[in-house]
């Protein structure tokens, strides 16, 4: 296993880390049997890096509960979430928290992340509830060690959010189909440049780059290096940045740990070759070639006076038909924030004002386009479920 250094703290944690948010299920339950199979052999090919959350339906008690059982707790680095949709008050810090170590069997929390942390305007409410003082009371205590935020929002927020406070890790959206799509490559290299820890999600957009590509797309893989499947090629692009830190990957088959664990051993910065390189720029290309609005995410048109996340709109279009229709739905979820509130960025928001079509390079003509986005990746029963998802989360 490879290991890359957090300059924060000088943990050496290992480039692939086992995200735990799709753990092997019967039904509806997690299964444990399985579940404990994958993480003592990820354990002992030396992955210490293990991605959870609160909101990740019995994951943390699960973990937990292996961890506990094989004595792991002095091998691994834990990681989990706040979820801040939960948090109405500065009590609920504690209440969730507490709730989180009991689950996790444990004492302390290696990395402490906001859940899903979309602008700087959001955690001002949080910090004006008190956070910063609650969370600098868990470090002084040592329970706990480093203390992040996960990214779904817009470019120049995450600008503000990193001068917000002094984090010690970022969690981010970021695959080669989505090197300019929220953080981007942009946000990857800034934080690394404060010396942040990146760890990367959806590094296969929820498997999609591993089993949903174009057949095209495949050949095109296979005919530069038939031994590499596309999941491989995925997680070598990323690898091949030094600013990247941990690649999660929701692992719960056997064979799809040992095809990653075999993939990292060989994996290094700068390693990729310049027809290595124009491979990836092949099946972009003709990833694209089917794209329905030819949006570069250059952001000329933003920001939109009346809230609208353009490029997110236009790039989650665009996945919902290269990808899948539920990966656009979830792609627009969360870079609108429309999870959230109803103050959120998504198409809805748009007033046809023109202001954008103005500025756009690529002549689009947006409002059109948006009307068509918002048909497509905004169907009918998406606000009804996420109206019943938010006072889910008041009342608890």
């Amino acid at each position: 296993m490879q290991y890359r250094t957090d300059l924060k703290t000088g943990n050496k944690l290992s480039i692939l880390g086992f995200g735990c948010m799709r753990f092997p299920r019967n039904l509806t339950q997690i299964d444990f049997n399985r579940t404990e199979q994958l993480i003592l052999r990820a354990v002992e090919k030396g992955v210490n890096y293990f991605d959870t959350a609160y909101l990740y339906g019995g994951s943390e008690e699960v973990l937990g509960k292996i961890i506990a059982k094989n004595n792991l707790r002095g091998k691994v680095f834990l990681a989990t979430k706040l979820p801040l949709i939960k948090c109405k008050t500065y009590d609920d810090f504690e209440k969730v928290f507490t709730e989180q170590l009991k689950s996790l069997n444990t004492d302390y929390i290696d990395y402490y992340l906001m859940h899903n942390l979309p602008n700087a305007e959001l955690w001002k409410k949080f910090c004006d509830m008190g956070i910063e003082k609650w969370l600098r009371e868990k470090k002084e205590k040592g329970q706990i060690k480093n203390i992040g935020f996960s990214f779904h929002g817009m470019y120049n927020e995450f600008n503000r959010l990193l001068d917000a406070y002094n984090w010690d890790l970022l969690l981010m959206q970021y695959n080669y189909l989505d090197e300019n799509f929220q953080a981007g490559r942009a946000g990857l290299r800034e934080a690394a440049a404060r010396s942040i820890p990146v760890i990367i999600m959806e590094p296969l957009l929820g498997g999609k780059l591993a089993n949903g590509m174009p057949k095209k797309a495949v050949n095109i893989f296979k005919t530069a290096d038939s031994s590499l499947t596309p999941a491989a090629w995925a997680l070598r692009w990323l690898w091949n940045q030094k600013e990247v830190t941990v690649v999660l990957s929701g692992m719960n088959d056997i064979s799809q740990l040992e095809e990653n664990l075999k993939t990292a051993e060989n994996s290094l910065p700068d390693m990729l070759t310049e027809g290595e390189n124009n491979t990836y720029k092949s099946v972009i290309d003709l990833i694209r070639t089917s794209y329905k609005i030819p949006c570069t995410g250059c952001n000329y048109c933003m920001p939109c006076p009346h809230r609208v996340n353009i490029p997110a709109c236009f790039s989650a279009y665009n996945v919902s038909y290269t990808i899948g229709l539920y990966a656009g739905i979830k792609n627009y979820i969360t870079s609108t924030e429309i999870m959230h509130s109803s103050k959120n960025y998504s198409a809805y928001n748009c007033t046809e004002c023109g202001n954008c079509e103005k500025l756009c390079p690529q002549h689009i003509p947006i409002i059109k386009s948006l009307r068509d986005a918002r048909k497509r990746v905004e169907p009918f029963w998406l606000k009804a479920g996420l109206n019943l998802y938010r006072k889910a989360g008041e009342k608890k």
